[in-house]
């Protein structure tokens, strides 16, 4: 997939106010945490990980991999499933986040992707664009 480099202005023009559809909370399915967000996502019942690859797995110890990603800024908040986000409820047909005052940095900057692909097709299905930041968690490269 073509990567679209894009400044703030153009990013409101596409971008709406939430509808509390809850298609950002069920579609990506790891978002970027925060050093100081890890505890708490963990203590409110969060899936917490790393990115990994099995080659990896076998060369390192899990917990030497995990300490090795904490120090990068690589922690992710994990949805294991298709259900989306754990913090994510139904009510009276909209959909509301559990901890909506203390959601991840990640989560703040999401928009309304109008529940259609005109969003995902130029991030991709990777939060982590929200953030200016390509899908390894470097800064988007605007020289492209």
């Amino acid at each position: 997939m073509k990567q679209t480099d894009l400044d703030n202005a153009t990013l409101k023009t596409i971008l709406q106010e939430c509808r509390q559809c809850g298609t950002c909370c069920k579609k990506y399915k790891k978002v970027l945490l925060q050093k100081d967000e890890i505890e708490f996502i963990k203590k409110m019942g969060g899936h917490v990980g790393v990115d990994a690859t099995l080659r990896e797995l076998r060369e390192k110890p899990l917990s030497q991999l995990i300490a090795e990603n904490e120090k990068k800024g690589k922690v992710y908040m994990i949805h294991p499933d298709d259900k989306g986000c754990v913090f994510l409820q139904q009510r009276n047909g909209l959909s509301y986040c559990k901890i909506y005052h203390y959601r991840p940095l990640s989560c703040q900057g999401f928009r309304c992707n109008l529940a259609d692909n005109s969003f995902l097709s130029l991030f991709g299905d990777d939060a982590i664009h929200l953030l200016g930041q390509d899908r390894f968690g470097l800064p988007l490269n605007k020289d492209k």
